[in-house]
């Protein structure tokens, strides 16, 4: 395998969608009976478009929040992974992030320099910045060339966008290679 397509293997692309949460119902897999485990939310967005999202247990969400309807949330999905073709669309998410003044969330693949892929935000590592798994454990090792989500409360105004985080989350599921 080249090094392109290895590269290629570390990198997921993640979609999102803003909107507020109208229905949440426990749902199951398959034939499986509904367990609790997993919630089937229906989001509007301000458009007025529905997508639905299937959270299961390896969904991150930021703060640990527990999601409500008529909640203002983030929700990120991988791009990469496969979905049925069905109206509204229905994705896994990934990551969620309730709307708080003053939070803003990025969820992504962060290079070795610490630039997300649309090159639209860097991070700035000071030595007081929380790294962590999505089970809220130290995460011990670099989180520079991995999908991270990012939470933060101000940044600069170039380009990118410069910023220490408050935390960081290592999404290790989609660390491959």
């Amino acid at each position: 395998m080249d090094f392109m397509n290895q590269n290629a293997l570390k990198r997921s692309r993640f979609g999102s969608v803003t909107g507020t949460i109208v229905e949440l119902v426990p749902t199951r897999i398959g034939n499986r009976r509904a367990d609790g485990c997993m919630l089937f939310l229906t989001v509007e967005d301000m458009d007025g478009n529905t997508v639905n999202f299937v959270v299961t247990p390896s969904t991150y969400v930021v703060d640990f929040e527990t999601l409500a309807v008529g909640m203002t949330c983030t929700f990120w999905y991988s791009m990469d992974a496969p979905m049925p073709l069905i109206y509204p669309p229905q994705y896994n998410a990934v990551a969620a992030a309730a709307r708080k003044n003053g939070r803003m969330v990025d969820v992504g693949y962060y290079d070795t320099s610490l630039v997300n892929e649309d090159q639209t935000l860097q991070l700035n590592l000071d030595g007081s910045v929380e790294v962590r798994t999505t089970n809220n454990q130290y995460f011990q090792g670099s989180p520079a060339g991995r999908n991270l989500v990012v939470t933060y409360d101000n940044s600069t105004r170039s380009i990118p966008a410069q910023t220490t985080p408050l935390k960081i989350v290592v999404l290790c599921d989609f660390c491959r290679g």
